[in-house]
């Protein structure tokens, strides 16, 4: 069975593409290497160095492989580069998906499997933990665009029939997220800190997220293959860690923080973290990954890349 994962040469894609390859499935990366990395990529997987948003070698890659499925994480994921640049964010998150939607119109896929974001799409939760029946009000335009992508699925969905998954993820972490160019605060901190630099904390730290271990999340996109049908399913850990915890729980690993705080970043949410019993009835699938185990991993590999 032959897969094509959207932005496999990057972080989270990645790890997608190594479960796909050891569970048996044919896997094909499309990923224009603009943030990704050639040495991510599994090598029993097949490379396209495509952009999403180019839609004739979009076309003539899905033509050459026939895929039955489609997991797709390529796309513009950085909050304060989509304030700064709206109209860029909606050609990658926006333009980008329907380019794949129309692939897999034309070309017969089964099911696309969709990334999109917990934290982004619920905007200031009303009521937490967030499920996936929460109000959808995003305050940034990534988690405008992400919203609109789940629309088009859907509407391709009922149209068209082709069968989804729509996964919307807390705060994901781990191994090759891009300290340099990616929203994530942990790889930022293990790049700065096992540096000596000093890291900056937005406002008081005291703002909360749901941290979920990469490899984690590459297995709920495996189960989610075969589950969830035409289904939106959080995928984090159900449990919130501030700023502040997270500095000093990476500062015992690696004993060497120096931090400040700094000016909070508008068009970003306060606390969020996430209902995942659905993900539990639908996928079969919860975390096994604890943040204290993730981040002496995650520490781990950064030692490894300094």
């Amino acid at each position: 069975m032959k897969v094509i994962v959207t932005g496999g040469a990057g972080f989270i894609a990645s790890h997608i593409t190594d479960v796909l390859a050891e569970n048996g499935y044919e896997v094909c990366v499309i990923d224009s290497l603009t943030k990704g990395k050639r040495s991510n990529v599994n090598l029993k997987a097949m490379l396209h160095v495509v952009d999403i948003t180019d839609a004739k070698k979009l076309d003539d890659v899905f033509a050459r492989e026939k895929p039955l499925f489609v997991i797709h994480h390529a796309a513009q994921i950085n909050i304060r580069t989509s304030i700064e640049n709206p109209a860029e964010d909606m050609r990658h998150n926006i333009l980008g998906t329907l380019n794949i939607l129309e692939c897999c119109k034309k070309h017969g896929v089964k099911k696309i499997v969709f990334a999109s974001s917990g934290g982004a799409v619920y905007g200031e939760p009303i009521k937490l933990p967030c499920n996936e029946n929460h109000p959808t009000n995003p305050i940034c335009p990534y988690g405008i665009a992400k919203l609109a992508a789940e629309y088009y699925i859907k509407f391709y969905g009922i149209i068209h029939g082709i069968n989804y998954t729509i996964l919307r993820y807390s705060n994901v972490y781990g191994p090759r997220q891009n300290a340099k160019g990616e929203a994530g605060v942990i790889s930022i901190f293990s790049d700065k800190m096992l540096n000596g630099e000093e890291v900056s904390i937005f406002g008081d730290g005291e703002q909360t997220r749901d941290f979920v271990y990469v490899k984690d999340v590459a297995q709920a996109n495996l189960l989610a293959l075969k589950n969830g049908a035409n289904k939106i399913i959080n995928i984090g850990t159900g449990k919130q860690t501030s700023v502040n915890q997270l500095y000093k729980e990476m500062n015992a690993l690696i004993k060497k923080g120096k931090m400040k705080h700094t000016l909070s970043v508008a068009g970003e949410v306060r606390h969020s973290y996430l209902d995942i019993t659905l993900a539990k009835k639908e996928l079969g699938w919860e975390p096994k990954t604890m943040i204290r185990e993730g981040l002496k991993k995650t520490v781990k590999w950064f030692e490894k890349e300094n």
